[in-house]
């Protein structure tokens, strides 16, 4: 049976065919041309997706629902505490600018120094996922921020607002504004037919643009063509890397996150759009200008590059149908927006280099603006007969000019060192500063000592008199000024300031010699050894102690030990006050060796000359001489520590022990002399240190062998004859000499020592120049290194036999200078600001110098019962409020240091106050009081420091150059407030003044009227 050959083995037999599968010739006549299902889907599809994508693009409705319901789960919620749900932005310059690309690297910095995170912002899931797939976080970003300092009750201390000009909203933008720019940008960006429509994306433009790239990439002559809108340019130079956009992924990445940050304001995307608007002319990058910075945003671009008050700008395109001048500064206002609108789009290239072009780009775009309707013809030809005229930034500067005070001057410092962020930059980060500062007291102080710059004003504060101004100084004063609280959390600074107009803070950046104050370090000093020395015998029996009253022991423990022998039972307390009872001679007439030689002081007053007062009326009446030798005391105790039988190593050359002193003294003097030399010849060539050194040498065919020959010992005798004719050109130096001196001072015929002495030079400097010459990239550290041997060899005569005397001077500065270290290292526990003291008794008298600050500090330490507590400034930091980067920051708890022995801290505390009662502060006397009328206690140290440059000529001052005057007092105001206040006249004017401490007591005493209500409110603690 023949097979039919379309007969399909599995079909059943009689089942009709599909028309589809049927043979042609099978199928019914006609059939063939009639569409089939499948060819009606395969061409309905393409054109469904078309029409779909057509309306999409028209009308964003599915867009609008999914990004806006996707949007709002892309959320941040604060929470306590520090949390990994966060990712900081690495690149883009507003990012960059407010700080966010910082705060990686911020936050540990601020908890190493005691800060540590209170609040910090978290991811959601989804915003996580977003941002870890390379898109930026939506969010209501800020146009305008910048630093915030608040003070201690939340008042604003200082405020930077950047850009410093812009709109508040979209009402505010002048018709003819809105029109420029959406012809220039996005003409169709505020159509209110479709209000869901998505500003990221103009298709039309998008599309040409790609269609052009595709032809530029196959080597088609296709004209460029941007696609971005103002939605896509705003993600562009807030975050995209330097503000450029790199790449066509870079490209994407822009309109993705400008739709997702459009949408997540809801469905409705008008007010988004408007807001759109309003964002760009504020933000618009415009260039840096000369002098002032970055420039952002039209207000700010009108301000810098065009000298335009933006508000007068505004106002003239505000106006409707203006005529005459109104209409001519129409035009030009309309001008200059229009310029910096085309500007962005290159900004260096149109507003620094080629403003013609500008010029001529401008005209074009103001007759297509008056063409096409966006607006009047009469306000384009009065904008086309205006010409641009920029800013001359060398007669006319664009400077930022910050109304700051000293206090916010202080915490903007101190911020620029906790953050290492110069001034600039500072200013410009979203961050808000909490102070410890109180604004109104701050600013109430500053006028009043600024008003005492008149002389009527100092008259009626009663500072011209004996001991204070002579008529007409006033003016000259600067007067700094701190006061400080105590509270649980440290102390808070709450009023820092002086008088001056410069950012120099006398508070914290000077050394000054504050004279007399010093002696409250002294004494300090002298009662926190009777506490030590208490501590060590108190507790033994009084047989144990008499052996060890041993004459060589330091006069300090030696009447401790007699006390204690006297008084078995004597607390500290009453040992401290038998302490402040001891008597110390005032006579000027003995000679002190310190410092390396023998030194006279003198006292204040003449007729404390032959008192012999006790500690306590020394320190009241400030009376030098007894002081001087308390701390002559100080230091026999600290070298006894060091030493014990320190007497002798002072006077016994057999003590094996001098060998060791001499040899670290011969090091550090060496090391001192190489310093010298150092600075004076470093950053010099060959030539040029060889004149220096010659400068100051008589020159002598020996003296000039010698350094010659150490010096360039490769050279031969003809290079040596032409130096010593360069050198000596009026003296003739025969051959024969020439070659005796080339022979006799041969580099190693002569110690160093004696090179040295033959040259008269100083033999290190002479090893320096020539290490110098062998060395050139040397530094001091491999000079002091590797000069060790040299300063050994240079000082070898202090071993010598016949030279004990010189070896007991050299023993007894070394021991001096290394109790004076130690003695550093106690003041430094106390707040002492240098790394340094000046190794002679004079700094009993403030030769070592001090800060204000820093005496306030250990005022500090006396009224918290001897403990140092942190001083605070700045209590809290806001970085990125109100945006995902959100983090704050607090002071971690410190814990107070116990530097002072309690009983001592009392003691001090009450000789302090007698100060005021009968001393060199009795003008404090009954001034201050508490809310119920009674007196507050008040206590102070004075001192007045005359700073002069002298000049001595065998052991004789021969001239005196003064440098400053200084009068300080140093203060606690009851049990909570303490601070200094001092006077200051720098330069050699100050020869002319006279006053004394009793000049700042006198001022602080007119500062009542101001301090008082504040004690008395601050009477109710309150938390910080």
């Amino acid at each position: 049976m023949p097979t039919n050959r379309y007969h399909h083995p599995d079909r059943q037999a009689g089942k009709p065919e599909n028309s589809l599968t049927a043979p042609r010739d099978a199928r019914p006549k006609g059939a063939w041309y009639r569409p089939s299902l499948l060819k009606v889907i395969l061409l309905l599809v393409p054109l469904a997706l078309l029409l779909g994508a057509w309306f999409e693009a028209e009308t964003s409705t599915l867009q609008s629902r999914l990004l806006s319901d996707y949007g709002r789960r892309l959320s941040y919620q604060p929470q306590p505490g520090i949390t990994n749900a966060v990712r900081y932005p690495r690149q883009g310059p507003f990012d960059e600018r407010l700080g966010y690309v910082r705060l990686p690297m911020l936050l540990p910095r601020l908890q190493v120094y005691g800060m540590q995170v209170a609040q910090q912002a978290a991811f959601s899931p989804e915003l996580l996922r977003y941002v870890d797939a390379g898109f930026y976080p939506p969010y209501r970003e800020k146009s305008q921020a910048g630093l915030t300092i608040l003070d201690s009750e939340q008042q604003p201390l200082f405020r930077f607002r950047y850009p410093r000009r812009g709109y508040g909203g979209f009402e505010q933008i002048p018709d003819p504004v809105v029109s420029a720019l959406l012809f220039i940008e996005n003409r169709d960006l505020l159509d209110e037919r479709n209000i869901h429509a998505n500003p990221a994306v103009d298709w039309s433009r998008f599309v040409k643009a790609a269609l052009f790239k595709v032809g530029d990439a196959i080597n088609l002559d296709t004209p460029a063509m941007g696609g971005s809108t103002l939605a896509t340019q705003i993600e562009k130079y807030r975050h995209s890397e330097d503000g450029v956009t790199s790449s066509i992924e870079e490209k994407l990445r822009q309109i993705a996150s400008a739709s997702v940050r459009i949408y997540q304001q809801g469905a409705d995307t008008l007010p988004a759009r408007r807001a759109l608007l309003v964002e760009y002319l504020n933000t618009v990058p415009l260039a840096a200008a000369p002098g002032y910075g970055e420039v952002n945003g039209i207000g700010d671009g009108l301000y810098v590059w065009f000298g335009a008050d933006f508000d007068r700008v505004n106002e003239l395109l505000s106006q409707v149908q203006p005529a005459g001048e109104l209409l001519d500064g129409q035009g030009l206002a309309l001008r200059q927006v229009t310029a910096l609108m085309i500007a962005h789009r290159r900004p260096s290239h149109y507003l620094l280099q080629n403003r013609e072009v500008l010029a001529r780009l401008t005209d074009s775009y103001l007759r297509l603006l008056g063409r096409n309707g966006a607006i009047g013809h009469d306000l384009m030809e009065a904008a086309l007969a205006q010409q641009l005229s920029f800013r001359d930034f060398h007669q006319s500067p664009a400077v930022q000019v910050n109304t700051t005070n000293k206090g916010a001057n202080v915490v903007r410092n101190r911020l620029v060192s906790l953050l290492k962020a110069p001034l600039y930059d500072l200013d410009r980060l979203d961050l808000v500063a909490h102070t410890s500062l109180d604004k109104a007291l701050q600013e109430q102080v500053t006028a009043h000592l600024r008003s005492l710059r008149d002389e009527a004003v100092a008259q009626q504060n009663g500072l011209v008199g004996e001991y204070l101004l002579r008529p007409g100084q006033s003016a000259s004063l600067h007067y700094s000024f701190t006061l400080f609280e105590r509270t649980a959390g440290g102390n808070q600074v709450r009023v820092q300031t002086d008088n001056t107009d410069i950012p120099f803070d006398i508070n914290e950046g000077s050394k000054l010699e504050l004279g007399s104050t010093a002696k409250l370090r002294v004494l300090a000093s002298y009662l926190g050894i009777m506490a030590e020395l208490h501590q060590r015998f108190a507790a033994m029996p009084t047989d144990d102690l008499a052996p060890l009253r041993d004459p060589a022991r330091d006069p300090l423990s030696r009447w401790v030990l007699e006390q204690l022998i006297a008084t078995p039972d004597l607390s500290l307390t009453d040992l401290l006050q038998r302490a402040l009872d001891r008597r110390y001679s005032a006579s000027p007439a003995e000679g002190f060796f310190t410092g390396g030689g023998r030194h006279t002081f003198g006292n204040f007053k003449p007729e404390d000359n032959g008192r012999v007062p006790s500690v306590r009326e020394a320190l009241q009446q400030s009376i030098n001489l007894p002081f001087v030798r308390i701390l002559r005391d100080v230091i026999s105790y600290i070298s006894y520590l060091q030493w014990s039988d320190v007497d002798r190593v002072l006077k016994d050359d057999s003590d094996d022990r001098r060998r060791e002193v001499l040899a670290r003294f011969i090091d550090r003097e060496g090391a001192v002399f190489l310093q010298r030399f150092w600075v004076k010849y470093q950053n010099k060539t060959t030539a040029k240190r060889l004149d220096t050194l010659l400068s100051g040498l008589k020159p002598t065919p020996v003296r000039l062998a010698v350094v010659y020959r150490y010096l360039f010992p490769e050279a031969d005798e003809a290079e040596l004859a032409a130096f010593l004719k360069e050198r000596m050109p009026q003296q003739t130096v025969s051959a024969k000499t020439v070659h005796s001196l080339f022979k006799q001072y041969a580099p190693d015929a002569f110690s160093l020592q004696d090179q040295g002495y033959l040259a008269r030079l100083h033999p290190l400097e002479l090893w320096l120049l020539g290490y110098l010459e062998r060395n050139d990239n040397a530094s001091l550290n491999s000079a002091l290194e590797a000069s060790r041997e040299q300063r050994r060899q240079v000082y070898n005569w202090l071993l010598r036999t016949k030279a004990k005397n010189a070896r007991d001077s050299r023993v007894r500065t070394m021991l001096e200078l290394e109790a004076f270290s130690e003695l550093q290292r106690r003041w430094k526990q106390l707040g002492y600001p240098f790394n340094y003291l000046v190794p002679s008794l004079a700094s009993a008298l403030g030769s070592s110098g001090d800060r204000p600050a820093a005496l306030a500090e250990l005022m500090g330490v006396i009224l918290n019962d001897g403990r140092r507590q942190p001083v605070h400034r700045i209590n809290r930091l806001a970085f990125a409020t109100d945006t995902p980067y959100e983090v704050s920051l607090v002071l971690a708890p410190q814990k107070a240091e116990q530097v002072m022995h309690p009983e001592v801290a009392q003691a001090l505390k009450l000789a302090l106050a007698d100060v005021v009662k009968q001393g060199t502060a009795r003008r404090l006397q009954g001034v201050f009081h508490h809310a119920d009328g009674s007196a507050l206690e008040v206590g102070g140290k004075t001192g007045t420091g005359d700073n002069r440059l002298v000049t001595m000529t065998g052991g004789q001052k021969v001239k005196s150059r003064a440098l400053s005057r200084t009068a300080t007092l140093v203060f606690y105001l009851g049990d909570d407030h303490f601070g200094t206040l001092t006077a200051f006249v720098p330069g050699s004017d100050a020869k002319e003044f006279k006053f004394t401490s009793a000049l700042p007591a006198q001022v602080l005493k007119g500062m009542a009227p101001i301090l008082e209500p504040y004690l008395q409110r601050a009477e109710t603690p309150r938390q910080e």
